[in-house]
């Protein structure tokens, strides 16, 4: 588990395991066994396994979206650079619209990429540069930041913020956005933050349906899910 950068787990009981040090993301079943691995030139960012047969990253220097399938195949590549500015962040709503952040031309993208087509664009002239995560749902923007946590709307109106503290991504659970921190999981439910998983020796947290996932030391623990209201 050395230079493990994230841990993400699917709702089949399988683990990824993505590596800063080669750039590789490898896939486990259960009991440990390598079900598949792909190695990137450049570093990606993976948006969410919960779909395994639908797996989406993003890649910032490479300016381009890969779609990899259950068996870490890549079953479609889209080069951004030729149709848009500088794109910061990508979040593929499904498997066809995606959001971009173009930080260049300081505007937010509904991108159809399945007819390589833009749907909408919005002016959205904020600050980018501490960016560590995004996604839209419900014609709100949610922002992750070095330590804070913001919600906008399309009009670039600031709408809620908090500070929050190691934070690594974020996640949609129904009509949840879940912030992931490196001990700790919150839930933002439109008014508030509450925290619904915390273990002080974990240097990485995930969760599935089942439960929290926690890497602790150079083992993997998974935390039975009861209520999380």
């Amino acid at each position: 588990m050395k230079d493990v950068q994230e841990v993400l787990g699917d709702d089949y009981g399988n683990i990824y395991i993505y590596k800063k040090k080669d750039f590789s993301l490898t896939k486990y079943d259960s009991l440990g066994a390598q079900l598949g691995k792909v190695m990137m030139t450049f570093p990606y960012k993976i948006q969410s396994v919960t779909n395994p047969l639908n797996i989406v990253m993003f890649s910032e220097n490479a300016q381009e979206i890969k779609f990899f399938d259950q068996n870490l195949n890549e079953i479609q590549k889209i080069n951004l650079s030729s149709n848009f500015g500088f794109i910061r962040a990508v979040y593929a709503e499904d498997l066809q619209f995606a959001w971009l952040l173009d930080d260049s031309n300081k505007t937010l993208v509904q991108y159809n990429f399945r007819s390589n087509s833009v749907i909408n664009s919005f002016p959205f002239n904020i600050n980018l540069q501490s960016l560590k995560d995004f996604l839209v749902y419900n014609n709100r923007i949610y922002i992750l930041r070095d330590n804070i946590f913001e919600v906008y709307n399309t009009k670039a109106s600031l709408l809620f913020s908090a500070n929050i503290s190691n934070a690594r991504k974020l996640s949609r659970n129904n009509d949840d956005i879940l912030i992931f921190g490196d001990q700790s999981i919150t839930r933002f439910d439109g008014k508030n933050l509450i925290e619904i998983f915390q273990n002080q020796n974990a240097k990485i947290v995930d969760k599935n349906n089942a439960g929290f996932l926690a890497l602790i030391k150079d083992k993997l623990y998974l935390y039975r899910q009861i209520n999380d209201n």
